[in-house]
């Protein structure tokens, strides 16, 4: 599998799309990068699966509309059958994402939307972003994509957040009598999988958590509703403003930071505007220094499954600040970088499997 290539083998993609324009583009952009070779470029999946029977790819860059066989038949006949990372190159995400959320669902490592109109150009500006997308999927641990490739278990009912609500606090307590809890998480590549593994495991009590997961616009907002959906706690997209309680889990939207602040005793999110910060917006880096500057010892910080090392700054100013912090195992991930820088730099209180994340936040303050 592509994880275990050498670092002198290039990595071999397949191109897979009805656009000539597009293969075009896509293929010239890839091959003038050193260490990636495009093996093949093809219409649709089945003429893709003829030519990759004889040379199989690391990577597979895949429209998701296609004649004879959309790509996301193709992504779950990959996945079922011969995991293999493939990055989602499709203009679906202009009207809807609900279509590239299910290839998320069904494996895919990451999402490249399109547009509409003017595709060469887009495709010629973002050449870097399609290089990236490439090179960081053929790190991706697929075959713990293709396990977690398949619905969750059904959940128990929703309960109201006026069912889970604490009223034991005080007004205008300081923030070192303050008694309540939150969680905050981040994670990239492998990590809407992971979320979908952790978050419909906890119950309804369970502490507040801001959460950052690496995702363009327009899909931060998709991705929330799909979880809610499987979940007992509510899971939205991060609102300013939005209070961090028990019970709900928010998500930063994608083109924006998202930073916990205080309002007397209780948490709530900042959504702003701002640069870049470790190449992404949101940053897992901005939250978890907003969560050691106005939490402190009362968060959890969790750095799970991703590529490079946004948040490992940010979880050991929360461990110097008193958080407990918690990497995900390299046995569990998708992409093993996140974490290890996070456990490289020193920030890591303890190092757990992603099976053990949801208990550890169900109790935690308890």
């Amino acid at each position: 599998m592509s994880q275990h290539k050498t670092m002198s083998e290039p990595i071999k993609v397949m191109i897979v799309d009805d656009s000539a324009v597009v293969r075009q583009v896509v293929r010239q952009a890839l091959e003038r990068e050193p260490g990636i070779r495009v093996i093949g470029a093809a219409s649709d999946p089945l003429f893709a699966l003829t030519h990759m029977q004889r040379d199989w790819p690391d990577v597979i860059v895949l429209d998701i509309e296609m004649p004879r066989m959309d790509g996301l038949t193709f992504l779950k006949k990959i996945m079922s059958e011969r995991a293999t990372p493939v990055v989602i190159c499709s203009s679906r995400a202009e009207t809807g994402t609900a279509a590239a959320m299910n290839a998320l669902a069904a494996g895919a490592v990451s999402i490249i939307t399109k547009p509409k109109m003017g595709v060469k150009q887009f495709l010629e500006d973002s050449a870097n972003d399609v290089i990236h997308a490439v090179r960081a999927a053929s790190r991706a641990n697929v075959s713990r994509l293709a396990s977690r490739a398949r619905p969750p278990l059904a959940p128990s009912p929703k309960l109201s957040a006026d069912a889970v609500i604490s009223s034991g606090l005080g007004r205008g307590a300081s923030m070192i009598s303050t008694t309540e809890r939150i969680v905050a998480i981040g994670t990239s590549t492998g990590g809407t999988q992971a979320l979908e593994t952790v978050l419909p495991r906890l119950p309804a009590t369970c502490p507040g958590m801001v959460i950052v997961q690496h995702m363009p616009e327009r899909f931060t907002a998709m991705f929330a509703e799909r979880l809610n959906s499987l979940c007992q706690i509510e899971v939205r997209e991060a609102r300013h403003g939005d209070r961090v309680m028990p019970g709900r889990a928010l998500i930063a939207p994608g083109g924006k930071h998202m930073l916990l602040a205080r309002n007397g005793a209780q948490y709530t999110v900042e959504i702003i505007d701002g640069p870049l910060v470790n190449r992404h917006r949101p940053s897992v880096d901005v939250l978890f220094r907003s969560c050691a500057k106005f939490a402190g010892r009362n968060a959890l910080g969790m750095i799970m499954t991703g590529m490079g090392d946004d948040g490992a700054r940010g979880l050991k100013e929360m461990h110097e600040a008193g958080a407990r912090t918690i990497a995900e195992d390299e046995s569990t991930c998708v992409v093993f970088g996140m974490p290890k820088e996070a456990i490289a730099l020193g920030g890591v209180s303890e190092v757990v499997s992603l099976h053990r994340i949801a208990p550890i936040i169900e109790h935690y303050g308890y």
